[in-house]
């Protein structure tokens, strides 16, 4: 039995011995082939490289346009959405209850400080004025004679504090419902327009239920919530650019003052702008946009942004660079230290007089003839 599979093992091992040397032949073959193709491929290349060289030679150069570098002012502003208040708006309450019997002003009024807005009934006050007055008018007498016996050495001294007492006291009374009377008569505390009337004449006033509202817009302040990021670099004094879109309107003015606490829910501070509006054409709640100036450089390298391009190695633009003859586009690598409205101030890898590629960097390379205009 074994010498039969022996027998039919060894013809297995023959063909599987021949079929091996013919992938060997295979690969040699291919080798070959392939060694073929190297050969050709370089003549192509070196025929290429050679019509390349020929084609430079007649390379057409880019016109391009080109400034100098020098220093300039270079400032860096931070952008605010900010909110317009008046110190001199206010709601207008009553002091003391009562129904109203008069309104004395009108809605868009101007008023003086002092002039009456509202009155309530003080009828009963008046009768209780006008009794004490009588009461006075009697102790004012007793006193009078009472004392004119005390001088005589006439009555007991008790008689005589008991009379002076009265009359005092009369005298208080008369003073505290003239001065509840006064509270009935709701007056302007200072001068400014009646921008709105809450009640009407008949209506329960109470110094809980609004009456008026009065506005006073001639001084107007922004405010605005700063990042905390800013909080060395803005300072009250220092001056900020105020632009209202809505109504198309741009002014400047200093920074008066900056709060002393972090909001802890957006970490920001407070900045406030005060503000004269003379023809009151800013009014309350007006949104503004606050630019605050946060950096300056009087003698800075600067270029437009828009020239400045960024591969894997970092910022790049393009300077014009003099090799014998020709104008060359050279790539030189920078270092950006702000950006601010277009301009970016460049603090590494330019110098004074280099050319700046500004028209045409687009259209260039590393080593490209240029033409300047």
């Amino acid at each position: 039995m074994k010498k039969f599979i022996i027998a039919g093992i060894i013809p297995l091992l023959f063909a599987c011995s021949a079929k091996n040397a013919d992938e060997n032949k295979d690969k040699v073959e291919q080798l070959k082939e392939y060694k073929t193709e190297m050969k050709v491929l370089k003549g192509k290349i070196s025929k290429l490289e050679s019509e390349v060289n020929k084609s430079d030679k007649k390379e057409i150069a880019i016109n391009v346009n080109v400034e100098k570098l020098n220093v300039s002012k270079f400032e860096h502003f931070i952008q605010v959405t900010g909110n317009v208040e008046a110190d001199k708006n206010i709601t207008i309450q009553p002091e003391t209850s009562g129904n109203i019997i008069s309104i004395d002003i009108k809605e868009g009024q101007y008023v003086k400080q002092g002039d009456i807005i509202a009155q309530l009934n003080f009828s009963k006050l008046q009768n209780d004025i006008d009794e004490v007055k009588a009461q006075l008018t009697l102790s004012k007498t007793l006193f009078d004679r009472q004392e004119r016996l005390w001088n005589q050495k006439i009555g007991s001294e008790v008689e005589f504090l008991t009379a002076k007492s009265n009359l005092e006291a009369q005298k208080s009374r008369l003073s505290s419902l003239e001065a509840q009377k006064d509270l009935a008569i709701v007056r302007a505390p200072f001068d400014g327009i009646i921008d709105e009337i809450h009640q009407k004449k008949g209506e329960m006033a109470s110094p809980s239920v609004p009456l008026a509202q009065l506005v006073n817009i001639n001084r107007v302040y922004v405010e605005g919530d700063v990042s905390e990021t800013y909080l060395t670099s803005i300072k009250a004094g220092e001056n900020a650019q105020l632009d209202f879109p809505a109504i198309n309107y741009k002014t400047e003015a200093p920074i008066y003052r900056t709060s002393n606490v972090i909001d802890p829910a957006n970490r920001s501070f407070k900045v406030r702008v005060n503000l004269r509006n003379p023809g009151q054409i800013i009014k309350p709640n007006l949104i503004s946009i606050i630019n605050i100036r946060d950096f300056i450089q009087n003698e800075a390298l600067v270029v437009p942004s828009i020239i400045i391009k960024k591969d894997f190695k970092g910022n790049y633009l393009y300077i014009a660079e003099k090799k014998g003859k020709k104008m060359l586009a050279k790539k030189v690598y920078i270092g950006v230290s702000k950006t601010y409205n277009n301009s970016s101030m460049i603090e590494s890898g330019l110098k004074l007089g280099d050319l700046i590629i500004t028209e045409g960097f687009s259209q260039v390379v590393n080593g490209t003839l240029i033409n300047i205009k």
